[in-house]
């Protein structure tokens, strides 16, 4: 992750823990330069980031407010933030369900997605994710088990993710994603509680790690009224 990203998550995780409150001016760009050790132009690039997400708004020859919408459901998620639920909602309970635990090889999908050859075998998982006492999303996930190794059950009912990126030592590099809508399934309907007419919402992405290689191949699937992505598309001509 380069030095700008890394600042720009520092500065959003104290919007999100009301570090720096709705409508509140935060440091100026000398001050969080000097802060962070870095140049101008990198805190630039950094808060141009958390702009874009529609986090901060600046107000020329007054500074740089956090957006008051910032913190209206603290339950979206930006639409291109990948790093996992528990970092998404830090300060919820969050326990997971291992519904499949499986090695296999892959099918001709998952061979496309993974650009992995049909002798290599990868994990199949689902697990259902569960936000303070209540399900929350099922995660149908595939992992090349030459990647995520040793990977065990009880590394599933709590974060995958932290154990790929402290355990592993391994590094996301990106991820492509796509959102769309979608009847309910047998396994939707038995946990997350949806009835057959419920519309689900499913992200389906893959994650590619900093060398290029895709890494998941997944579909996060959610019952309409518990998820919502956002986006903000600012003019910079402004």
């Amino acid at each position: 992750m380069v030095k700008y990203e890394a600042i720009a998550n520092e500065i959003r995780k104290r919007i999100l823990r009301g570090v720096y409150p709705v409508e509140s001016l935060i440091p100026d760009q000398i001050s969080l330069s000097k802060e962070f050790n870095v140049s101008r132009m990198t805190m630039k690039k950094a808060l141009d980031i958390l702009a874009m997400e529609g986090l901060i708004y600046r107000q020329r020859g007054s500074g740089t407010y956090v957006m008051k919408t910032a913190l209206l459901n603290k339950q979206d998620a930006v639409v291109n933030e990948y790093d996992g639920l528990t970092k998404q909602l830090k300060g919820h309970e969050i326990t997971s369900k291992v519904i499949q635990f499986n090695v296999e090889f892959p099918s001709e999908e998952i061979m496309e997605h993974l650009m992995i050859k049909k002798n290599q075998p990868v994990y199949n998982l689902i697990r259902l994710r569960i936000v303070d006492g209540k399900p929350y999303v099922l995660e149908h996930t595939h992992m090349p088990t030459d990647l995520a190794t040793g990977l065990t059950e009880e590394i599933m009912e709590h974060s995958i993710y932290r154990y790929i990126h402290e355990e592993l030592g391994l590094q996301f590099g990106g991820a492509f994603r796509k959102i769309h809508a979608d009847k309910p399934s047998k396994y939707d309907q038995e946990y997350l509680d949806c009835k057959s007419d419920d519309p689900v919402l499913e992200v389906e992405q893959v994650v590619y790690l900093k060398d290029g290689r895709p890494f998941e191949y997944s579909r996060s699937r959610h019952r309409y009224d518990t998820r919502s992505y956002t986006m903000a598309d600012i003019n910079k001509n402004i």
